[in-house]
């Protein structure tokens, strides 16, 4: 009887370490969905790039490619920040099962806002130019960021 509750009590254990891990999975995957979004959406874009300089934290993708086939540097204005945390968006909500059309539109509307910023640290003039390309940006990837086959293919 003594062997049979042994065997009884490890089969428990066996069966509850299984579903440990599948618990703790789902934990971190919302875990690292919150830290997307605050990276995205909640911290200024200094210190989204501090975080990508490190790549932290590891799992998540922090690849990018600037603008993509657009100049990351328009007329002088720096808009390469904002295309990498644009592409950072992107990647790591189609990887995490969560780009759609809504998410999709949130995250292109986190960059023309962080494009206008960028923008805004120039002097009158130069600003209203640098906000004008702004919109361009914002547009094309409107047009053709996303969901546009070429551009999904590209993993854009």
């Amino acid at each position: 009887m003594k062997h049979v509750a042994t065997v009884c009590f490890t089969l428990l254990l066996s069966c509850s370490a299984f579903s440990l891990p599948r618990t703790s999975l789902t934990a971190r995957q919302a875990n690292l969905e919150q830290v997307t979004d605050m990276l995205l959406f909640d911290v200024s874009l200094a210190t989204f790039e501090a975080r990508d300089a490190a790549e932290n934290p590891p799992e998540l993708i922090w690849e990018d490619n600037g603008c993509t086939f657009a100049p990351d540097n328009p007329l002088g204005f720096d808009f390469f920040e904002a295309c990498d945390r644009h592409d950072f968006g992107y990647r790591n909500y189609k990887a995490q099962g969560r780009f759609t059309a809504t998410n999709r539109e949130r995250i292109d509307q986190n960059f023309l806002k962080d494009l206008n910023n960028q923008c805004e640290k120039e002097g009158f003039i130069a600003e209203t130019i640098c906000k004008g390309l702004a919109d361009v940006y914002y547009e094309a990837v409107r047009a053709f960021g996303g969901n546009n086959t070429l551009f999904t293919q590209l993993d854009v």
